[in-house]
């Protein structure tokens, strides 16, 4: 089992890799602070880093999109282990924006050994076209977004918009990663994509456990696509 502590009870974390090297994360130890949840690590982060660590041919030569992407366990993870050509990390809080630019240079990411590598400010209701035609997204990632009808709500308008924006030849393959909590909320969420047109596929699978978490949480992995 993968270590995974606070260093010293300090907001310092190091989580080793499978191939020896280790990721540093600078977090949060309250699961809310500055008013969000997103400077601390959840646990559909590190099931969706496991499950990308056994699905590299998704990541290697693409490029990615992480929507909420926290502080950047997931996203280090795909940087390090699965050679994306480019990769966009995102969030719309300025304290998670600041913790992620932190992070991704603790972790040496955008050197000349790394791929493009950017951290963009990206809120869901307000993005343009633009901004995502200038992702160019091959695939698309997020991990326990999915915990608020509205929020839920406005993610569902935002992969309308990411597949609306590619060609159909070249749609992006959107993974989302829940711990259901809520299932009712969860359910919605489902029921919302539905609405919207789009259809998703449960991911099945073992997943090598790399990360020492809570297994026993309901996790589901979903691929949405029209």
């Amino acid at each position: 089992m993968i270590e995974y502590k606070v260093i010293q009870s300090l907001d310092l974390v190091r989580v080793p890799q499978p191939n020896g090297d280790a990721i540093s994360l600078l977090e949060s130890i309250a699961l809310i602070s500055e008013g969000t949840t997103g400077l601390v690590t959840w646990e559909a982060a590190l099931y969706l880093a496991e499950w990308a660590l056994e699905n590299q041919q998704v990541f290697t030569g693409r490029s990615v999109l992480e929507l909420g992407s926290g502080v950047g366990l997931t996203g280090i993870t795909v940087c390090r282990s699965c050679n994306p050509l480019r990769f966009v990390f995102s969030d719309c809080h300025s304290a998670v924006l600041e913790k992620l630019r932190e992070n991704v240079r603790l972790n040496r990411l955008g050197e000349e050994t790394s791929p493009a590598i950017r951290v963009d400010e990206l809120d869901w209701t307000t993005v343009t076209e633009e901004q995502i035609r200038g992702i160019r997204a091959d695939t698309v990632i997020a991990a326990d977004v999915v915990y608020d009808p509205d929020v839920a709500g406005s993610l569902v308008k935002l992969l309308l918009k990411i597949l609306d924006c590619s060609s159909a030849e070249a749609q992006p393959e959107i993974y989302i990663c829940s711990t259901v909590r809520n299932p009712e909320t969860y359910g919605g969420f489902k029921l919302q994509l539905e609405a919207a047109g789009l259809n998703h596929e449960v991911m099945t699978g073992p997943v090598g456990a790399v990360f020492p978490y809570n297994r026993l949480a309901p996790f589901e992995l979903i691929k949405v696509f029209r």
